[in-house]
């Protein structure tokens, strides 16, 4: 089984050879200094924008190239249609009477208006995050692995791995797994194994047996 590298723009591939125009590998079209994508992880967009070097500014519209914060996200991640990252530079400066923008409305101090914000944190995914449809991530989120965000989520804060969260303001329902089996997907850590090795042992990754997979570990 052929599996695409993690620089393939296009990786699915339909049953008649043709490619799925709307689906990308996020590393293999974004080249930004504040953006880290890790390997595999894809967005798919029903309305994908029109030049490829235009996904950055696509699921991170606020992230400028002098902006004091960044977004990671970590290996394998699912990025549904229309999700959005609201980084820090996305704010308004509230520390006055008044949150209006004067300063991008003149060309001489557009650029220095971001810099001038209070410093915001970095807004990190983990690794095999699902994040679903028109889900808003708000500035400084940590996610943690194994989530799953609920279509129209808006999510901020502290996320711990493999919770599902839903809702606006969004709020974790429940754990996908009990705590201890969690504490063992996270020490198994099968996205950083070599690529050919995941494949390999596929049904154990996509399974529910704790067990067979930290057996296959090594």
């Amino acid at each position: 089984m052929r599996f695409p590298s993690p620089d393939t723009v296009h990786p699915v591939t339909l049953p008649d050879g043709s490619q799925l125009p709307n689906n990308v590998f996020l590393k293999a079209v974004i080249d930004h200094p504040r953006i880290e994508i890790g390997d595999y992880t894809y967005a798919n967009d029903f309305d994908p924008p029109a030049l490829l070097s235009d996904w950055a500014g696509r699921i991170a519209p606020y992230l400028f190239p002098t902006s004091d914060d960044r977004l990671i996200i970590g290996k394998f991640g699912q990025i549904a249609h229309g999700v959005r990252f609201i980084t820090h530079s996305a704010n308004h400066d509230m520390r006055g009477f008044s949150t209006f923008p004067f300063a991008i409305h003149d060309p001489e101090r557009f650029a220095s208006y971001a810099g001038g914000l209070p410093k915001g944190n970095d807004t990190v995914v983990g690794h095999d995050v699902w994040i679903g449809a028109e889900a808003r991530v708000l500035p400084g989120a940590r996610i943690g692995s194994g989530v799953i965000i609920g279509t129209g989520a808006v999510v901020g804060g502290d996320i711990p791995d493999y919770s599902v969260v839903v809702g606006n303001p969004g709020r974790v329902i429940r754990r996908r797994f009990d705590a201890e089996t969690i504490r063992r997907l996270l020490d198994v850590a099968w996205w950083d194994w070599p690529i050919e090795k995941i494949i390999a042992q596929e049904p154990l990754i996509v399974g529910a047996d704790i067990d067979a997979l930290e057996a296959v570990c090594d």
